[in-house]
């Protein structure tokens, strides 16, 4: 991975609070994660700030006294931007940008900003500009102020960057517009789904950055943008993939993340589709992360949002190459004698958990990856076959 340079970084600075319902390993690990949302964005974490708290300060989300040390500290370090870990309210964000006189940034804006980045196609781009408008929409009132006071860097790409956009009519005119784009498209899309036929459907689905497009590209000829950031692709790629002669749809789709913004679920819902209409779900997990349980859990309530969750799934336990951290090449996790126990401990419970779903691979060297094969063209075979039962004859029950 090719690092920015610090010079070419935007100076950022991280604020959380600790609660009842979020305690500090908690918060840790959420603020860690910004982290990587941060420099995914282009900026550079200098400090964070955190403080415990019943519940956010209405007005200034922290108190009045951490807020004058994190001005101070703002105006000795020359800090660019402020991001907060939670979502902020319009009010809180107006009353914060007037009393540390910065560019103030909250998790859902950092996200639409990295989607804004990533997003190439028309389609995307649509996607991303309507889930901005609702974002901005009551924000108005400061957002103008805010862009006249300092342009370009994180937070400020996308819509609302001109004057006569801070409209509230024209805004919710623009919204009005994009929606109905987006319902052309969603009918064209709709129309190439019904063109491919009969064929299986199988969706990738998992946190952002855990291996999807990687597993993509390994499964299948395909190119797919693969990157060690956050939300690296965020079109649907579509390929058809052959195991033996067993033919069926693989789909890559935008990864999920933790308090994903309702404005991104709401407008990417077309694109979400394809996990709807999936026969199948490949669930990608990252093992290597110490919070892939925490991932799980946010993946499963995301398709519980888009009514998915009762779908069959196979559960992918990616990156064994970084867990296991050694060079040489892993052939089969459950055959190879590791001298930490704890990892065939940990391996075992969830070949326990998940009965016979779960399977182990490293994606980018591609060890287990015809293990997978084998286990795909079983369950593709599996549904072909009660689709179209008089081709059973075309496909062999083992490979």
């Amino acid at each position: 991975m090719i690092e920015k340079s610090s010079s070419a970084l935007e100076k950022t600075v991280l604020v959380g609070i600790i609660t009842i319902n979020q305690s500090r390993k908690i918060l840790d690990e959420y603020l860690d994660e910004l982290s990587f949302l941060t420099f995914t964005a282009g900026g550079e974490v200098i400090k964070k700030f955190t403080q415990k708290m019943m519940s956010p300060d209405p007005k200034l989300f922290l108190g009045k006294g951490k807020m004058e040390e994190l001005a101070s500290f703002i105006k000795r370090e020359d800090i660019n931007s402020v991001i907060f870990d939670d979502e902020l309210t319009p009010a809180q964000q107006l009353n914060i940008e007037k009393f540390l006189k910065c560019k103030i940034i909250d998790r859902t804006g950092l996200i639409l900003d990295i989607f804004a980045q990533r997003a190439k196609t028309s389609y995307a781009r649509n996607q991303v500009e309507l889930a901005q408008y609702q974002y901005i929409l009551p924000r108005l009132k400061g957002l103008w102020t805010h862009l006249e006071r300092q342009k370009g860097g994180i937070g400020m790409r996308g819509p609302g960057e001109t004057e006569i956009e801070t409209d509230r009519r024209i805004v919710r005119n623009k919204i009005t517009l994009l929606k109905k784009k987006l319902v052309t498209i969603d009918k064209q899309m709709s129309t190439q789904r019904g063109n491919r036929g009969s064929l299986v459907r199988v969706s990738l689905v998992g946190y952002t950055n855990v291996g999807k497009s990687t597993l993509m590209n390994s499964l299948t000829k395909a190119d797919v943008f693969a990157e060690d950031k956050l939300f690296a692709t965020l079109d649907t790629t579509v390929r058809k993939v052959v195991i033996q002669n067993m033919p069926f749809l693989l789909t890559d789709t935008v990864g999920f993340i933790r308090k994903l913004p309702t404005q991104l679920v709401d407008s990417f819902k077309s694109t979400l589709t394809e996990i709807t209409e999936a026969d199948l779900l490949i669930h990608v997990i990252d093992i290597s992360h110490p919070n892939y349980e925490d991932h799980i859990k946010s993946v499963n309530f995301i398709l519980g949002e888009i009514e998915a969750h009762g779908k069959p799934i196979l559960m992918l336990f990616n990156k064994t190459d970084k867990y296991f951290n050694d060079k040489e090449d892993i052939k089969d996790v459950f055959d190879i004698e590791y001298e930490d126990k704890s990892l065939q401990k940990l391996i075992n419970t969830l070949t326990k958990e998940y009965k016979n779903r779960s399977y182990f691979i490293s994606a980018l060297d591609k060890s287990d990856i015809q293990k997978l094969k084998k286990e795909l063209y079983k369950k593709v075979r599996e549904i072909h076959i009660t689709r179209f039962p008089y081709n059973a004859f075309l496909y062999p029950d083992i490979i």
